[in-house]
Formats: structure tokens, sequence, C-alpha cells
């Protein structure tokens, strides 16, 4: 009997999931979740200590954040069956602690109406198709760049968490001191990971992950003091937000609410598509046309994400390019999303306990996907000026900047200057002329500001 069952729940996956069309199994797929939650379980602490910061209740927030990842996780395996897992973006909640509530003023539950609608407008982007004409509109070379910047960024972030890489006045990165523990337990996870890698070892990050761990609490490397926790602290936030706060804001906070409004949609919009163009791109998903398959529920998904984080009591809810750990991993389908976001929702249970996973042993895996992440350059024709060019601005602006709007912003911006100079626009090119015009108009905005 008990055959049969798992027999016919193997058959319910495959066919929900599409396990073996993707050239995957269940296996591998929870492998992957489990992948894509470690790489990303730092944002359970990282998140409530930036938002604590705007005067958010913290035990709160970091409940609302692995509920906010929990159900957005989910909701993209089932809607969307793409193996890109959600939660809090990092960049967009240090914007909503320090610069909209500290600086300008804002009652924090008008800043998460502010996310809310945000999240509304979204939605109505994505149902004009105006989201889909934007991904339409970026140039294929440039996608082959977004892939690699983003590669460099996520290999970036994990030499910064490993303490290999550390900032320099002087230099603005050096080296820093690989015989301090943090780098030394990084740099062995690293040679750990690299050789099960490179004997093709299923589950090769994951059990790196694992085994670093382990290596650092023998070595005393886990500094562990859990706060006070009670999982209906969530109360403090959930429901919160103050949507006729936001209309209400006049004076000096009028033009402040449509530069909030902008940034939240500017911010999410370019990070979410260079993160989907990345992450499926990686993962062998993306159409022999060179489209995204199922991008309306995809695009659909995040717009709900950010409503429903906003209700839970969080900023901004967004892809992660930590999913490219789970893509590496071999997860394919929704299954490997779905795993990360059960596994979210159990961390809300124990949330302060994602500290016992140290960023020592989630660094080398985002070392070795950010190295994997560049073979798409090799499709990049570095022998024409006008691909070169905007191609190397984005790679290169993505982890320079720390941002992948950014990076996107520079690439489009001179890939239609190049095409406008040497007489090559189209009237199919408006909506590109468009978009370059606004990132322009953002620069200069954000110069004068």
């Amino acid at each position: 009997m008990d055959s049969d069952k798992t027999s016919l729940l193997a058959n319910v996956l495959e066919t929900r999931f599409e396990l073996r069309a993707r050239g995957s199994d269940v296996r591998t797929e929870i492998l992957a979740g489990v992948t894509t939650f470690l790489t990303m379980a730092y944002i359970i602490i990282v998140n409530p200590a930036i938002l604590g910061q705007a005067g958010m209740p913290v035990a709160a927030v970091a409940a609302a954040t692995c509920l906010a990842a929990g159900f957005a996780s989910i909701l993209m395996g089932l809607t969307a069956n793409m193996p890109l897992a959600l939660a809090p973006g990092m960049g967009l909640n240090a914007y909503f602690s320090f610069t909209v509530v500290q600086a300008m003023g804002v009652p924090w539950p008008v800043a998460l109406g502010c996310v809310f609608i945000s999240g509304v407008a979204f939605l109505l982007l994505t149902l004009v198709g105006v989201r889909q004409l934007i991904i339409a509109a970026i140039p294929t070379h440039l996608f082959a760049a977004v892939a690699g910047g983003i590669g460099l960024f996520i290999g970036f972030i994990g030499l910064k968490n490993a303490g290999i890489v550390v900032s320099s006045p002087a230099t603005s990165v050096a080296l820093g001191d690989l015989h301090a523990p943090g780098a030394a337990l990084a740099l062995f996870g690293l040679a750990l990971v690299a050789a099960l890698s490179a004997w093709k070892v299923r589950g090769a990050i994951l059990i790196a992950i694992v085994v670093t761990t382990l290596a650092g609490w023998m070595f005393g490397q886990v500094a562990f003091k859990p706060e006070p926790y009670d999982l209906g602290a969530i109360g403090q936030t959930f429901g919160q937000i103050d949507l006729v706060g936001v209309f209400g804001l006049s004076g000096s906070h009028g033009l402040g609410l449509f530069e909030i409004l902008f940034v939240f949609l500017f911010v999410d919009l370019f990070d979410n598509i260079g993160t989907l163009v990345g992450v499926t791109r990686r993962a062998g998903l993306i159409g022999e046309d060179g489209k995204i398959p199922k991008l309306n529920r995809i695009l659909f998904t995040d717009s709900i994400a950010t409503m429903f984080g906003s209700l839970a009591g969080t900023s901004t809810v967004t892809s992660y390019v930590e999913s490219a750990s789970g893509v590496q991993a071999g997860g394919r389908t929704g299954l490997t999303a779905i795993v990360t976001g059960v596994l979210f929702l159990a961390a809300m249970l124990v949330a302060p306990y994602a500290q016992l996973v140290p960023l020592a042993a989630t660094a080398p895996a985002l070392i070795l996907v950010g190295a994997l992440m560049m073979a798409p350059l090799v499709d990049i024709d570095w022998d024409v000026p006008e691909i070169a060019i905007p191609a190397f601005l984005t790679v290169a602006m993505i982890p320079l900047t720390f941002s992948i709007a950014n990076g996107l912003a520079f690439g489009i911006t001179a890939h239609a200057a190049l095409k406008l100079l040497k007489g090559r626009i189209t009237r199919t090119d408006w909506l590109l002329l468009a978009l370059a015009l606004l990132f322009v108009a953002r620069f200069a905005w954000l110069a004068a500001g």
C-alpha cells in the first residue's frame, strides 16, 4: 500500500511539474530547494536587522520575512513551475529603512503602504503587457551580459561574505586577511565544493554547506545569540499598512511620494528582469526563440508577492539571484521553489536559529555559482563595438554598483545611443529609446538629489 501511494505521488509530481521533460527528478528538486534555502537563509537575520532600524519590531519582521518568502516561493512554483525563489529584496529594504523612513521621515506603516501600491502598479503594468514589452525590447546580447554580470555579482557577494575581499579606502576593495577564521573556513568550503563539483557529486553545493557549517561549529566559528522570539509577534506588522497615510503625504512629502513609488517600481522591475533572465538562462529554460516560458505567470506572481509582503510587514519581495545555486544543484522546475518556500515557512518557528549556518559556509556556494554563470558571455560578439560596449557596461556595472537595475540601465542606454549614432534606429525601437530616456532622466535626478 505504501509503495502504491509513493508511486501515485511520484506520478502526480511528474505530471504537475514535468520533471522528466526537464531532465530532473523529485530527489534532485528537493536537494536543489534545500540548497537555495540555505543560500538565502541569511535574509531571515539581515532583513529584520535593517527594517528594525526603521523602528519596526524585529521579531515581527523576522516572522514576516519567512512568511512572505514562503508564500511567494510556493506561489511561483505552483503557478509558473520555475525554480525561482523569492524573498524581501536587499537594497530595497535599505532604501525603505534608511531613506524613506529615516531620511524622509515617513512612518513605517505608510512606507509599507507605498510598497503595496508599487505591487499594484506592477500588476497593472503586467496586465496591460508593459513589462512583457520591456523584456522583448532588450536585445539578446544584453541578456547574456546580464547573466554574466549577475554571476560576477553573486561571486563578489560570496567573496565579501567570506572576508576574502574587503573594503578599502585607498583602492575601494582589497584582499582580506586570509588567516582570519571566517576567511579560512570559507576557503575550506570553496576547495570542498570545487572538488565535489569536479567529481560531479550530486548535491555538491548542499554537502559543502553542511560540512563547512559543521567545521565552523567544531572550531567555534558560529556565534549564536538568539533573540527572544514568539511567532505571534507577527501581529505587530501583519496588516499594519497605512494606505490612507500614503495619499495623505503632502508638503515636503509630495514629491517624495512620487520618488518613493518610482524607486520601488524601477529597481524592482529591472532587478526582477535581470534575475529572471540570468537564472532561467542558466537553467536552460529559455526557448529557442529566446523567450522565457510562462512569463506572464512569473510576473503576476512577482506582483502578488510584493503586495502580500507589504501586508505581512516587510519591504518589496523579489526574485533572488541565489536561486541560481539551486539551479546549479539540478533544480529545473517549480518543485525547487516550493521546497524552498516550505523551508521558509518552517523557519517561522525557529527564525533566529538561521544564524546556525554562518555566511562563511554559504559563501563558497555563491562563488561557485558565480563562476559557472559566466558561461553565457561566450555568446556575445566582442569584436563588434556596438555589441561589446553595452555588454561590457552591463557586466561591469552590476557588481560594481551592487545593482542589477543599474547594470541594465547602462547597457540599454549605451545600446540605444550607439544605434542612434549609427542611424540604425527604426520605428520598432520606440520602447528601447523610451527606456534609455527614462534611465537618463533617472541618473540626472539621482545626481541632482
